[in-house]
């Protein structure tokens, strides 16, 4: 039986474990999926404690993503965004290499989370609004794609800094939110706005419009004000499930080689969420 899981500290909260488990179960893998919560000035520790215990592949989520890149040798797309959220201990069981790999499956749940809903990125228009880690995986996402990047923070020089990174992306403060919105063609909400206030917006919604999609990073609750006020201005509104599934879904088929079933992940993780 090959075991994987999550590391963080807290991870009681966690929807992942239900979600792989129904990949399991799906397609037949003998495989379970736990969590570990190490102490947080162990995270290198717990690498090396994994690959001791012959732990197949691991999720890394808050406090730990930037921690564990000095424990893993990271893909490029890990090392420019400066995190690791999916560990993959196969080399190391092969005998190909010391150490595990480090990939950033975030960034590709972004993307696929607007593939999934028919929204080109190519060519578009986009502003993320926040710039911590979620923003910072949005930004490389969505400039990879193609999309021409704004990315709007309450402190302007962390928006500017973060820019600075990213191809072609430019930053600054709230200010002109509204009106970088009302052309846009993509929105992310990269920020926690709307979690512990249901009735809190990042955004004004006079600007959203019927062009726009909307990806809100936010999936407790559900449908955010955000959602919602942008399915009343006609636009493509995307639930934060969606980005925690495809980063779920990309970091099973890196671990196993196979695809992974899509709709019976899905469905466990909005069971969970309900």
């Amino acid at each position: 039986m090959d075991v994987y899981g999550l590391i963080g500290n807290p991870v009681g909260h966690s929807l992942s474990p239900p979600m792989h488990e129904a990949a399991y179960e799906t397609l037949g893998i003998d495989a379970r999926y736990v969590t570990f919560e190490p102490d947080t000035d162990a995270p290198a520790a717990a690498i090396d404690g994994a690959t001791a215990l012959g732990v197949a592949g691991l999720n890394v989520t808050i406090p730990f993503k930037q921690a564990v890149l000095d424990a893993v040798d990271a893909d490029p797309v890990a090392e420019r965004i400066g995190a690791v959220n999916t560990v993959d201990f196969a080399p190391v069981r092969a005998g190909e290499a010391d150490r595990p790999r480090g990939y950033n499956t975030d960034a590709a749940g972004v993307k696929r989370a607007f593939s999934h809903h028919d929204v080109a990125l190519g060519g578009a228009e986009a502003v993320v609004v926040g710039a911590g880690g979620a923003g910072r995986a949005a930004a490389f996402a969505l400039a990879d794609a193609g999309a021409a990047v704004h990315v709007a923070n309450r402190t302007a020089e962390r928006a500017v800094s973060l820019a600075a990174d990213v191809p072609g992306a430019t930053g600054g403060g709230l200010d002109d939110l509204g009106e970088r919105i009302g052309e846009a063609d993509v929105l992310v909400n990269a920020t926690s706005v709307g979690m512990e206030d249901p009735d809190a917006t990042p955004v004004p919604a006079e600007r959203l419009h019927g062009d726009l999609a909307v990806l809100d990073a936010v999936y407790t609750p559900i449908e955010t004000r955000l959602l919602r006020e942008a399915a009343d201005a006609g636009a493509t509104a995307i639930d934060g499930a969606w980005m925690l599934l495809f980063q779920g879904v990309e970091a099973f088929e890196i671990w196993t080689g196979r695809k992974a079933p899509v709709e019976a992940m899905n469905a466990a993780l909005r069971a969970e969420l309900e």
